[in-house]
């Protein structure tokens, strides 16, 4: 099924000469502005290996908006990491440094745990 099948309600073909496509949205998640958001950056290391991750919670919106953001935190501190599951994982104890990106970003962040 085609990306347009699906926004299209299931409509494929009217003889209505008349008849209007009612679009929704893909996602139907609207991605709040960056001074609405409540982030918390924690240090995670259950489940991986005694590896340690900072992992960003929080987050609503789209997921390409959050793929973005994880993208931009992976490459300004120079590591690897993913957004998985509605959260960005990010390689290594890198939490002062993401709350101050995020800070700057203009997003509400706060670091959580301990």
């Amino acid at each position: 099924m085609s990306k347009n099948q699906k926004q299209k309600d299931g409509v494929v073909y009217s003889t209505n000469p008349d008849f209007q496509y009612q679009v929704k949205p893909v996602d139907g998640l609207v991605t709040l502005p960056n001074d609405r958001q409540e982030l918390k950056v924690m240090l995670d290391k259950r489940n991986r290996g005694g590896k340690a991750v900072t992992l960003v919670t929080g987050f609503i919106g789209r997921g390409e908006d959050l793929e973005k953001l994880g993208k931009e935190l992976k490459s300004k501190c120079g590591v690897g990491g993913s957004v998985k599951e509605g959260e960005i994982l990010i390689q290594g104890d890198h939490r002062d440094r993401v709350v101050d990106l995020l800070t700057k970003a203009g997003y509400k962040a706060k670091k959580s745990g301990s």
